[in-house]
C-alpha cells in the first residue's frame, strides 16, 4: 500500500504543476498533461479506496458490484 500511496502522491505533484503552468502561463501542453495525470490517478485512487475498506474491515469480505464481473 505504500507503494501505492507514494504512486499517488507522485502523479498528484505533477498533476499541480501541470495545471498550475497551464492556469498561470495559458501553457496549453501543460493543460494536456494535467489531464493525462488526472486518468492515470482515477484508477489508482479507486484502488487506495478498495485496499483502504480492506484494511479498516480484515475480516470483512468486499462484496461484488455487477460492474467488477
Amino acid at each position: 500500500m505504500k507503494d501505492l500511496i507514494d504512486k499517488i502522491s507522485e502523479l498528484c505533484d505533477s498533476f499541480r504543476i501541470n495545471a498550475q503552468a497551464q492556469l498561470v502561463k495559458g501553457n496549453k501542453a501543460a493543460g494536456l498533461r494535467a489531464r493525462r495525470v488526472s486518468l492515470d490517478l482515477e484508477p489508482l485512487l479507486k484502488q487506495f479506496r478498495k485496499l483502504s475498506l480492506d484494511a479498516a474491515n480484515p475480516g470483512r469480505e468486499t462484496p461484488l458490484r455487477p460492474r467488477d464481473l
